[in-house]
């Protein structure tokens, strides 16, 4: 639905710009292929009241007046104009809306191709390559090449999970969505109803924020432990939606980032090397063993799972109880 809306308002748009005199509603709706098929009787909301032809009109009518209200919102200047016949018509002067030149510095081109490669192994990168593209056709300089301007830097967000384009989607247009999850430490996924607030990737690992309604609080989803599709759901939000910012720490904190901590694990020698970049102080037994301490928040247990046999938890209890639970839970399948 959301997809033929835009498609919808485009055609719209294009219609008021395309056009040297104003249009009636008459032939926007003859030139609109929705608009054709919301006139047609029986069809649209009100054709149910057995009204006839008059429900389809008054349902074009309806959509006509939000589409043309959602186009002004967007920023499109229409113009209403009455011909001596006393009709109605609207046009949108191309002089109206006509944005300013595109001027960009080296820098800036430079930070927009470092932006489109960051894209290259997602879906996005079709459209990333065509916003480029329309800025050379604006006017970026010749001389100047995203592409190659930071040649030495590589940067990559991979983009492996299925769930990652729905979640991306209902963020972007605030719909709840409803997905199977199985946390690290359970068996089997459950079913979760969520108010998606951002995506964020950490580690390599992309996570989803946003509202649970079963739990009432805050929470964040690893997109990996996703499992089967993600549907949406119809109703809007019911909790207020955080900043970026605030967003960003919930992310950091859950993914391990944030820690208020100290905890103490033996790491096989030759092994771990991620966790040694983080230790704070190492001790050498020499019993093929190393002792380090690394910083503790949450997630790390999570963390520490992923490095199998090669690990073992000292300090705190807690900690090594979470770690053995994840063991046993990825034991059972």
């Amino acid at each position: 639905m959301a997809i033929a809306k835009a498609e919808r308002l485009m055609n719209l748009a294009l219609c008021l710009l395309g056009t040297r005199r104003p249009l009636s509603k008459r032939e926007l709706r003859d030139s609109i292929e929705a608009y054709v098929e919301a006139s047609r009787p029986g069809r649209g909301e009100a054709s149910s009241s057995g009204r006839g032809e008059a429900g389809g009109d008054d349902s074009f009518n309806r959509m006509f007046e939000r589409d043309k209200d959602d186009l002004r919102e967007l920023g499109l200047v229409i113009e209403t104009v009455e011909n001596l016949d006393g009709e109605v018509g609207y046009l949108a002067r191309r002089d109206s809306n006509r944005l300013p030149p595109i001027t960009l510095d080296a820098e800036e081109a430079a930070a927009l191709g470092l932006a489109a490669k960051v894209w290259q192994q997602a879906r996005l990168a079709g459209a990333a390559s065509g916003a480029l593209q329309k800025l050379r056709a604006a006017g970026l300089p010749e001389d100047v090449d995203p592409y190659e301007a930071h040649g030495a830097l590589e940067p990559r967000i991979p983009v492996h999970e299925a769930a990652f384009e729905p979640l991306m989607l209902a963020c972007r247009d605030r719909r709840p969505v409803v997905f199977d999850y199985r946390k690290a430490s359970a068996a089997r996924p459950e079913p979760r109803h969520v108010e998606p607030w951002a995506l964020e990737c950490w580690r390599g690992h992309w996570y989803l924020a946003g509202w649970d309604r079963d739990r009432g609080a805050e929470r964040v989803f690893r997109l990996s432990r996703i499992t089967g599709k993600v549907r949406s759901r119809g109703s809007g939000f019911t909790a207020p939606v955080p900043d970026v910012v605030t967003v960003r720490e919930t992310v950091a904190s859950w993914a391990g980032e944030i820690a208020d901590r100290t905890a103490v694990i033996r790491l096989r020698s030759g092994a771990g090397y991620p966790l040694r970049a983080k230790a704070t102080s190492v001790r050498e037994p020499g019993d093929g063993w190393d002792e380090l301490e690394i910083p503790y928040g949450h997630g790390l247990d999570a963390w520490l799972v992923e490095f199998g046999p090669d690990v073992v938890v000292v300090e705190p209890a807690e900690l090594r109880a979470d770690v053995v639970d994840r063991l046993r839970a990825v034991a059972k399948g």
